[in-house]
């Protein structure tokens, strides 16, 4: 039994040394965070300006004039808010789904001019009560995108899920205006009249958006990304009958508009997977 011993305890410590000081079986170990694969759904609101310098409307005899862009139509910001569906890729490569609402508040602009039989000369509309209706006249609009973008990190050994991202999207938009009548009836300005004034518009919507993406690597609550981006809004009217006093409109609105929009949104995600792996390199 001693000579086993004797013999076992020199060849263990030989193993230990060889195991501590042999490069090609110890390494060091390095600790890399990984970029992950997941689905995401984003709950996003911000604002939209726009613009009145890049936005026009073109009649069927190619004139152009700002009078019926959505700047001249409503004031701003709008309020907008959406829903995001986001596949985001091992290589940072994104895939959205967008579906947004935006709407102003009581901010149509040129309204006596713009529905002239409508108000009396005290600017208001009266109700079949006999006095004023007090109607609220504001936007309303939607869309519906899709696109594709990138994430660039800031700090790809720390966290390589966040950094700078950039987006195309495509798709297309209704916008209207509604008029809300508080605590009265006015049927010069309900049900199918309303439609006279309403300027709903369709048509495609291209946006670009340059922002910051974070996703955090411990807590799966604190994802965001902050984005600004810019639209695009290709649009034709969808009534037979139009009544804008103010652009001259009195029958079908014939006319091709475009209208630039600017964005600001912050949009809070909920990635569908747990927390980032860890890779392990030895060298």
């Amino acid at each position: 039994m001693k000579i086993r011993e004797k013999i076992f305890r020199p060849v263990l410590l030989l193993g230990l040394f060889i195991c501590v000081s042999s490069p090609a079986v110890h390494a060091q170990i390095d600790l890399h965070l990984d970029t992950i694969e997941c689905h995401i759904v984003g709950f996003n609101f911000g604002m939209k300006f726009p613009s009145s310098l890049y936005s026009f409307e073109t009649t069927p005899d190619g004139t152009h004039s700002q009078l019926g862009t959505a700047a001249s139509l409503y004031k701003a910001p709008w309020m907008d808010y959406g829903i995001n569906a986001i596949y985001k890729y091992k290589n940072n490569w994104l895939v959205t789904l967008d579906g947004n609402m935006w709407i102003g508040n009581d901010n149509l602009q040129n309204r006596l001019e713009r529905m002239g039989s409508i108000y009396t000369r005290d600017s208001i509309v009266i109700s079949t009560g006999g006095y004023d209706a007090v109607v609220t006249c504001f936007n309303r609009g939607l869309s519906f995108m899709g696109g594709v973008g990138k994430i660039f990190p800031l700090l790809p050994e720390k966290n390589p899920n966040s950094g700078f991202f950039a987006r195309l999207q495509g798709g297309y938009m209704f916008q209207q205006t509604i008029f809300k009548l508080n605590h009265a009836q006015a049927p010069q300005l309900d049900h199918d009249y309303a439609l006279l004034y309403d300027h709903q518009r369709q048509g495609f919507i291209l946006g670009e958006g340059l922002g910051f993406w974070f996703m955090s690597n411990h807590a799966n609550l604190i994802n965001f990304y902050v984005e600004l981006g810019l639209q695009q809004c290709w649009s034709h009217s969808t009534r037979d009958y139009t009544i804008d006093y103010h652009l001259g409109l009195q029958g079908k609105d014939n006319n091709h508009y475009f209208d630039m929009i600017y964005s600001l949104k912050l949009c809070w995600m909920f990635p569908l997977k747990g927390r980032q792996a860890h890779d392990i390199y030895f060298y």
